[in-house]
């Protein structure tokens, strides 16, 4: 694990996303929380607040860190969700990584809950959209490719 004593604190946010690609009828299902095993959207959302403060568990460089914002927000469209998730604390280290993790988890979390009903779902655009604090901010969305 990197060294990160000499670091000073500072407010850091991270904004991630990621989409979950379903057939019309699973979303229908999704939207009105009627699944088999049910309400996806609540599920999920506890789901990635607990990726998030477990990350240092499962991603072994992750440096252990106190949130202190997990925010998780779902927009659904007729054949997709998109699920965006916003971290913050006050650290030495930035927190992409929880975000990422956080929102990963929420379209596994859905998936996992839809399968039975659209078995060739897919999950992709898993991206950091935005990270500020520390010596360096980046807003992925204003660059251009």
């Amino acid at each position: 694990m990197k060294d990160i004593s000499d670091k000073a604190y500072t407010q850091r946010k991270a904004i991630a996303t990621a989409a979950l690609h379903a057939n019309a009828a699973a979303m229908k299902h999704l939207r009105n929380g009627t699944l088999p095993k049910g309400d996806a959207i609540l599920v999920a959302k506890v789901a990635a607040i607990q990726a998030a403060k477990n990350t240092p568990q499962i991603i072994p460089y992750c440096h252990p860190l106190q949130l202190e914002h997990v925010g998780v927000e779902f927009d659904l469209k007729k054949t997709h969700v998109t699920i965006t998730v916003t971290v913050a604390a006050f650290y030495k280290t930035g927190v992409e990584m929880e975000a990422l993790t956080a929102a990963t988890v929420a379209a596994l979390t859905i998936y996992d809950m839809m399968k039975m009903i659209d078995p060739i779902m897919h999950i992709d655009n898993v991206v950091l959209v935005k990270k500020t604090g520390g010596k360096s901010d980046i807003n992925l969305k204003k660059k251009k490719p």
